[in-house]
């Protein structure tokens, strides 16, 4: 799977972009690329497999078709519904209770059907936070959600704790954040500003990238040097040293995704 958002709608931490990515930059010998080239390189990868979807938001999903070459056996889903969709690669062990706790009992449900209707009740009415609705998931994982309301655009991935799923997230050469599960892909298209994307942790455009696992904890970039000794797009950890007073919670009259601590 792949997705890559416009730099005005993700807001990516800046540690991830590398210094040696800029112009000027002679230690670069992969500058990053646009996202329609981005796009072309999934598709020669996966060529005859592969689907991709626009949107005029400054989005683009891509997916490989179920029976695509050269994946693992790991389960691949895309799901679109009320202007939501999902890319979903894995598991989940606990899908017949979910479906039972969100009222999609006697459904065709599926786990990326399952993440959007999780997504839209944290979106439009969730009591909880998003962290624990995350945790509720139980298996092994890796999910972008795109939000294409035209009048709020946003987008939530999440990678599950057990690092089972493989998923990068990088910049691309106009800023954009490219999130992928394929690293030839994200690394040829995001030079140097890329990472692997942490476990236990999802990222909204709006809130920034927070762990599910310890969500009392900030993230902490931690700095990154290639075989080449070029800086590279910094990896994320919880930082166990600082620790956050409260988590808000979200009504019906909030919007879930404002988790700014």
């Amino acid at each position: 799977m792949l997705g890559i958002f416009h730099k005005q709608l993700a807001h990516p931490p800046e540690e991830l972009n590398s210094p040696a990515n800029t112009p000027s930059s002679p230690t670069a010998p992969r500058q990053p690329k646009n996202p329609d080239e981005i796009l072309r390189d999934f598709h020669s990868a996966y060529p005859g497999d592969s689907f991709a979807a626009t949107f005029s938001s400054g989005a683009a999903l891509a997916c490989v078709g179920p029976r695509g070459r050269g994946f693992s056996l790991h389960q691949r889903l895309f799901c679109g519904f009320d202007s939501i969709y999902c890319m979903f690669v894995g598991n989940l062990e606990n899908l017949s209770g979910l479906v039972r706790q969100y009222g999609l009992s006697g459904k065709a449900t599926n786990e990326a059907v399952l993440v959007i209707e999780a997504y839209r009740t944290l979106r439009d009415r969730g009591p909880y936070p998003a962290d624990q609705v995350v945790k509720d998931l139980s298996g092994s994982f890796a999910f972008v959600v795109f939000d294409s309301n035209p009048d709020h655009p946003s987008v939530f991935a999440a990678l599950s704790g057990d690092g089972e799923i493989p998923l990068y997230w990088g910049i691309g050469a106009d800023g954009s954040v490219v999130i992928c599960d394929d690293r030839n892909i994200v690394k040829a298209g995001c030079g140097k500003s890329y990472a692997p994307f942490p476990p236990g942790c999802m990222f909204h455009s709006e809130g920034g990238l927070k762990s599910y696992e310890h969500p009392l904890h900030r993230m902490k970039p931690m700095p990154r040097v290639d075989s080449e000794g070029v800086m590279c797009g910094a990896s994320f950890k919880v930082d166990t040293f600082t620790k956050i007073k409260s988590m808000p919670r979200v009504g019906s009259s909030t919007n879930w995704a404002s988790w700014d601590l």
